[in-house]
């Protein structure tokens, strides 16, 4: 018989699954019930019922009045344990991978989008090389090769005591300091290949709905390659790809400590004419070009496979690679130890230009990237795509600034905490710091923040004219009310300030923009004149060396305050669970896509969460044969449609979806208009018997998603009354974002989806 019976009188078995949006939600808060039980999951992730639920199936006709609800809590995903605030060190990382995404949509131009990939592939590198560069800067050439080569400066510090070339101790050689420093980077590498691999078994490996289950009943109406992408089989199944690119930047993480020590070693060999040790250093150098070439061929070689389920793994790829580099780096270690008399480390350690030449080599590929999505903007671009398609560059170079500021940060405050100077590198008697290229981008800081004030006046100009203008317009929602300034003020700020989101990518133009430009002079100006811009303006005229120290200081203050306030943000969030909740809210919106570009970046949730929410839902009508209404808010109203577009068709047609405070179009349509743009969305509309959206003005991150479509309601009253009345004695709170359960609008389109769903026979057992 079967294991559940649709009661008379009424639809048959219903069920309404709620997926809660950023921040993270409780079960018994979602469920309004202090008794909630989990019925399927773990901790990270798991399904949760009211108790007196759990067994509703097995009672026909129970409840008749109401579905059955349950709560998907996905929180713990992105801010479970403490070590989710060390996910704030790979933010440049996370912020590349979400350029991959950003690209124009584009019908028939394959080439064009592999070249895209290939591009931010190529960024993402460029990033783990500049961070492993830092680490570099910062233990070999700061530490190792100056610090501990100048007796004033290793004088008072014990836990460089033993490095001091004053001592003559064994370690006291250059080579062998540097070999000796040389592990911390190496260890940072091996750190996050441990945390990437980690993640990659818990959240790249789980399995979703089979491409079987997933095409069945759809075998010719639209191959595979032309369906949306979310919906092809292998959309959240990235294994194969970030593996290899797993080991591709492991091994450039520990080339690029090996070509340091190697660089140093050799640089003395050849000024020595030492032929032996000469000949080592070019074969390893050699060795060390061909090993990078193979990084090159492995990033570029493979993009993603969507259209099925790639269970392959490439063994030799994922495991031989970053051993034979890891055996190289032992080599150079090696080499580098080798007694050399006389050798002795002075200013900075050969290869202080490397940083002018990642920055370099990253300008000339978001330049690329430019080039490409001009190429793809021309065949399909939306109006209301963010940037007009160059939204992906623009991220791209954030991403890599970002980078430069982080690095540059450290650098600069190791190098201020050795010298004791109030500017790295100003006191030269006892080092030279760190390469004049950081201290330039450091003054970069002041200058964009000049730059983006008359941006921001002209952005608060206008938001204080839409609040007038709302002000005026409010009347006509709430007729009949008596005036009242105040109130009239509340409301139209909020709606005022709701439509700031709409202005954010020409805010984001105009910072990538400034930062180009801001960049290029600071590369030019360091290599120019080989030192920082207070030497530089020395012999210029007062107001011009004034202006230059001016602006380096605060460069060196801002970037302390920046590191600052990262490291304790970072201190707060690994102690603290609501910090490390606000941290989550971050990562909920740029880890929701997988790691095409760069592995070591957080982890995507949405290849466990997506499945997760697809097995449920095909699971339970499978097996009941009843009504399904999933009803996400906010980044949830996001998972449940990724996850309903990953259902076979016959069990879509009974899934309902019921999407509120979304972002589905005012965000992810613009900024994703390849993945989410309007001709995805309408496909899904189309697919779906039935789709209800609800949102609010005073909303500023959802809005509607079809308009012109009956998805669409709203925008919702809010507050739902202007003053006191007989059932709002007090006055009602402006919602915007939250709360929309408590609207009358969210019961009725939930009881009139159920509705519309006819229910289908139940699976035998």
């Amino acid at each position: 018989m079967s294991r559940a019976t649709p009661a008379a009188g009424d639809g048959g078995p219903a069920l309404e699954l709620l997926v809660h949006g950023v921040g993270g939600a409780t079960p018994q808060s979602m469920l309004d019930d202090p008794r909630t039980v989990r019925v399927t999951g773990d901790e990270t992730a798991a399904v949760y019922r009211r108790a007196e639920d759990v067994d509703a199936e097995e009672r026909p006709g129970y409840p008749a009045d109401r579905p059955v609800r349950e709560a998907y809590c996905w929180s713990n995903l992105t801010s479970g344990n403490g070590a989710r605030a060390l996910w704030l060190l790979l933010l440049p990382f996370m912020v590349v991978n979400l350029a991959h995404w950003m690209r124009p949509p584009a019908l028939g131009a394959e080439r064009t989008v592999r070249l895209y990939g290939v591009l931010v592939r190529l960024v993402a590198l460029s990033l783990t090389v500049l961070l492993t560069a830092a680490a570099c800067e910062v233990a070999l050439d700061l530490a190792a090769w100056q610090c501990a080569g100048v007796a004033r400066c290793a004088d008072g510090k014990s836990w460089l005591g033993f490095l001091s070339a004053a001592r003559h101790g064994w370690w006291s050689r250059p080579g062998r300091r540097l070999a000796l420093a040389a592990l911390v980077p190496a260890a940072l590498t091996g750190l996050l290949w441990y945390l990437s691999n980690r993640t990659w078994s818990a959240y790249e490996s789980q399995q979703p709905l089979t491409a079987a289950a997933a095409t069945r009943d759809e075998p010719s109406q639209r191959p595979a390659p032309h369906r949306p992408a979310l919906s092809r089989p292998g959309f959240w199944y990235g294994r194969r790809l970030v593996a290899r690119l797993r080991a591709a930047h492991t091994a450039a993480g520990f080339l690029t400590v090996a070509a340091a020590v190697t660089g140093a070693a050799a640089h003395h060999d050849r000024a020595r004419d030492s032929a032996p040790l000469t000949a080592v250093g070019w074969f390893l150098a050699a060795t060390l070009v061909a090993s990078g070439v193979v990084v090159l061929w492995v990033v570029c070689g493979r993009g993603r496979s969507e259209s099925t389920l790639d269970e392959k793994l490439d063994r030799a790829v994922i495991t031989g690679l970053p051993a034979a580099a890891l055996a190289l780096l032992a080599l150079s270690l090696g080499y580098a130890s080798w007694d050399r008399p006389g050798w002795i480390s002075r200013s900075t350690l050969p290869g202080d230009r490397v940083f002018g030449l990642i920055a370099l080599a990253q300008g000339v590929l978001v330049l690329a990237l430019v080039g490409a999505a001009l190429v793809l903007r021309r065949r399909t671009c939306g109006a209301r795509t963010a940037l007009l398609g160059l939204g992906g560059p623009a991220v791209a170079l954030l991403a890599c600034a970002l980078g430069g500021v982080m690095t540059g940060g450290v650098a600069q405050r190791v190098a201020d905490w050795l010298d004791r100077s109030a500017v790295p590198g100003a006191a030269r008697d006892v080092f030279a710091g760190p390469p004049p290229l950081l201290t330039w981008q450091a003054c970069a800081i002041p200058a964009l923040l000049a730059l983006l004030l008359p941006a921001v006046v002209y952005f608060a100009v206008l938001t204080w004219r839409a609040e007038r203008a709302e002000e005026r317009a409010l009347p006509a929602d709430y007729p009949g009310e008596p005036p009242d300034t105040a109130r009239s003020r509340q409301i139209a700020t909020a709606r005022a300030t709701a439509r700031l989101t709409d202005r954010a990518p020409a805010f984001l133009g105009i910072v990538a923009t400034a930062t180009l430009l801001l960049g290029a002079g600071a590369l030019t100006g360091s290599w120019t004149t080989g030192e920082i811009p207070g030497r530089a303006a020395s012999g210029a005229p007062a107001v011009i060396s004034s202006a230059a120290d001016t602006v380096q200081a605060l460069g060196s203050w801002f970037t302390g305050l920046g590191f600052l306030l990262f490291v304790t943000w970072g201190r707060r969030a690994y102690k603290d669970a609501s910090a490390r909740r606000t941290i989550g809210i971050l990562w909920d919106v740029g880890t929701f896509w997988p790691r095409p570009a760069h592995p070591f970046a957080p982890p995507c949730y949405a290849e466990r969460a997506v499945p997760d929410l697809a097995w449920r839902m095909n699971t339970w009508t499978e097996r009941t044969g009843g009504r399904l209404v999933i009803s996400g808010h906010s980044q949830g109203s996001v998972l449940s449609a990724a996850a309903v577009w990953q259902l076979p068709a016959h069990t879509r047609q009974r899934v309902a979806l019921l999407t509120y405070g979304s972002p589905l179009e005012r965000l992810y349509g613009r900024w994703f208009p390849a993945y989410f743009g309007p001709s995805e969305l309408t496909a899904l509309h189309r697919e779906l018997r039935c789709w209800r959206n609800l949102w609010r003005a005073t909303d500023p991150i959802g809005g509607p998603v079809l308009p012109g479509t009956d998805v669409d309601r709203g925008p919702l009253l809010d507050p739902i009354a202007f003053g006191r009345t007989q059932d709002q004695p007090l006055p009602a709170p402006i919602l915007a974002h939250s709360d929309y359960q408590a609207d009358p609008a969210f019961a009725e389109e939930r009881t009139a989806l159920l509705d519309e769903l006819t229910p289908a026979l139940p699976q035998q057992r």
